[in-house]
């Protein structure tokens, strides 16, 4: 019988007899390493632990110490509710779409046809179901198959037929046996369904198939599974939370934007509330930007096509952005996917010389992003956005200055914003993608080097990621961790060499030549305006900083007779410093009007009486106290206004 050589990540190799499994393999080294052993992988592939390990070559055991272990669980644990389905009579003649893990979790997609479709309501007797699967502890194999073989398998669902239809004719099909149910599956699996044990199904919602709105609609039946019940109920529990920090639930409660099908779907609509924590969020990065040398521009939400050809974005991003409109005449317009060619023009407009250099060009752009339905949500995903824009021109010489200097910006931003949990992530291009990126090695390996060597110095922590970069260089992205728990990126700084060559970007140097070319950094500090206040509202859960709260002081008189010229008094005198207050004038009782004022998330509450009228004072509530305190009003507006100079970081009333 021939043997097998595994070569381990220790580089140890070991000989193996032919038809040995991963989990024979295991148990020669330890019993205990056997029962923790997850999975396996052979070359970079899976091999489940009950499988036949095909050929030699480099072998590794997963364990449940490893991360990817636990998505395997949950990879596990939707077909565990697919074969639970399928043996419950009323969804016996479901079909199934795909089951992937996700963060936190798994989904599977479902289309019961003309029959009962999954409710919540069924979700207790789908997880009685897939607990009395787990306990008899199937083993869960996989093998290859062939294509005539695969639809003849699933040849009742059209939705694997058609999976199965669009794979290249030489792609390997494999599939996953677990008792009575037979999955498409590519691996990565637990060992048997006696692994499951702990999960949770949590929702269900309608998903197109494919993503695309001309499909089916299929309903997505999601859950969480960990490998212990606390982890559950600690999942369950963020969950809850999640829900009270949602920002489209804050949003329409405290009356902040809507969207709506009349206006059209991805257009928010801001409101009152919400257009004043905006502006004070534009205001707030337009006057830093100016006092960092940036020169704020306007330009057109429309521009002509062959800027976006010039630019590469109409090859690299076509699918992202709305069909251009043909003037009659010979000429297409587009609505704006990204502000950086306007910006060009800007510097190209006119010569330049090194001693303008750096030009800083800043602006809040408006930008359309051609958006599916289906992939929208809130402000956090829209088909119209205004991003916090920058671009610099810069000597080669000097990148890694200004590149020091961009940075150092974002982070005394995300200081006054109180943001501290985020990390930096070197992203760079894909060697192997000729497609995606720009063909000039000497470029990509300069410009990677140079962010590097700036974050060295700077003596940042950061990772890198392979594949992350833009099409026309590398970059550094902030990716921060919101309240939800999810990580995205807010801020980015780009490195440039393409564009200036493709617009044949020069300036003047030193030596009198016009044949110097500049490098161009792409920067956003804190990302549109809509994700950025969506992110804001879910991070305060509503209870905003004095500083971008939409109402600062509530204004409450015990008695609107007596006391509502004084109100009135106050009110004006805090309007004229610039804060936002307002005159309580409901006929309600006190404690329902502070409660009112709490429930709002109104940083201060000032309720006057006789006593305050007569002494010229106010008696304050803060947001969350329960203690009053009264001062003279002079003594509360240097203090408001303290708050909010100081962007609310340290809150006090004396």
């Amino acid at each position: 019988m021939s043997e097998l050589n595994l070569t381990f990540p220790d580089g140890a190799v070991k000989q193996f007899s032919e038809g040995t499994t991963p989990l024979a393999v295991a148990e020669s080294i330890s019993k205990s390493l056997a029962k923790k052993s997850v999975s396996a992988k052979l070359n970079g592939a899976y091999v489940g632990m009950h499988d036949v390990i095909p050929a030699s070559g480099d072998f590794q055991l997963i364990t449940t110490a490893d991360d990817e272990a636990l998505d395997l669980l949950r990879h596990s644990a939707s077909h565990l509710l697919a074969q639970a389905l399928k043996r419950l009579p009323k969804f016996a003649n479901m079909h199934f779409g795909v089951g992937p893990f996700i963060d936190n979790g798994f989904y599977y997609d479902t289309d019961n046809g003309a029959g009962n479709q999954v409710t919540v309501e069924d979700f207790a007797e789908i997880e009685a179901m897939m607990h009395k699967i787990a306990k008899e502890d199937l083993p869960i194999v996989s093998r290859e198959v062939s294509r005539e073989e695969a639809l003849t398998m699933f040849a009742a669902d059209p939705y694997k037929v058609e999976l199965i239809s669009d794979l290249p004719e030489d792609a390997t099909i494999t599939i996953a046996v677990q008792g009575d149910h037979v999955e498409l599956d590519k691996g990565g699996l637990v060992p048997s369904t006696g692994w499951l044990k702990h999960f949770k199904l949590t929702s269900v919602a309608g998903a197109y198939w494919r993503g695309k709105s001309s499909n089916p609609m299929m309903q997505r039946v999601y859950g969480v599974a960990e490998w212990k019940q606390a982890d559950v109920e600690a999942e369950l529990q963020r969950r809850e939370e999640a829900k009270e920090r949602d920002h489209r639930t804050i949003g329409r409660d405290m009356d902040l934007f809507f969207t709506s099908q009349e206006v059209g779907s991805g257009l928010p609509v801001w409101l009152p509330n919400g257009a004043t924590i905006r502006r004070q969020v534009e205001r707030y990065i337009t006057d830093k930007e100016l006092a960092n040398g940036y020169q704020h521009v306007y330009t057109p939400v429309l521009s002509n096509l062959n800027l976006y050809k010039t630019s590469g974005h109409w090859d690299h991003y076509r699918e992202d952005m709305f069909p251009p409109m043909d003037m009659g005449d010979g000429e297409f317009l587009e609505l704006r996917p990204m502000n950086c060619p306007s910006h060009i023009m800007v510097f190209k407009h006119k010569p330049r010389s090194y001693r303008e250099l750096p030009i800083r060009i800043a602006e809040l752009g408006m930008m359309h992003r051609y958006e599916k339905s289906g992939a929208l949500t809130g402000l956090s995903r829209v088909r119209e956005m205004t991003l916090n824009d920058g671009h610099t021109f810069v000597e080669p010489e000097k990148l890694e200055e200004e590149f020091k200097s961009i940075l150092t910006m974002m982070m005394e931003v995300y200081r006054d914003f109180n943001i501290t949990d985020y990390r930096f992530r070197l992203s760079y291009r894909d060697p192997k993608n000729t497609e995606k990126y720009f063909d000039d090695d000497d470029m990509w390996e300069k410009s990677q080097a140079q962010l590097k060597r700036a974050m060295d110095d700077l003596e940042l922590d950061y990772y890198e990621a392979e594949g992350e970069a833009a099409f026309y260089g590398p970059k550094l992205d902030v990716q921060t961790k919101t309240a939800l728990g999810s990580e995205e990126t807010m801020s980015t700084i780009q490195l440039d060499f393409l564009l200036p060559e493709r617009f044949n970007l020069t300036y003047i140097g030193a030596d009198g030549q016009d044949n110097h070319r500049p490098v161009m950094l792409h920067r956003g500090i804190v990302g549109t305006m809509e994700r950025f206040t969506a992110y804001l509202i879910e991070m305060y859960k509503g209870a905003f900083p004095t500083w971008l709260s939409p109402l600062q002081v509530q204004i409450i008189p015990v008695n609107l007779g007596a006391h509502g010229a004084y109100a009135e008094q106050v009110k004006k005198q805090l309007q004229d410093a610039g804060l936002r207050a307002n005159v309580e004038t409901k006929d309600a009782k006190m404690g329902y009007l502070i409660r009112e004022a709490q429930t709002n998330k109104v940083p201060y509450t000032l309720v006057l009486g006789d006593a305050e009228v007569a002494g010229q004072t106010v008696t304050v509530r803060q947001y969350g106290e329960e203690k009053t305190e009264t001062m003279t009003f002079s003594a509360f507006q240097e203090a408001i206004l303290a708050d909010v100079a100081n962007y609310s970081r340290e809150t006090t009333t004396n």
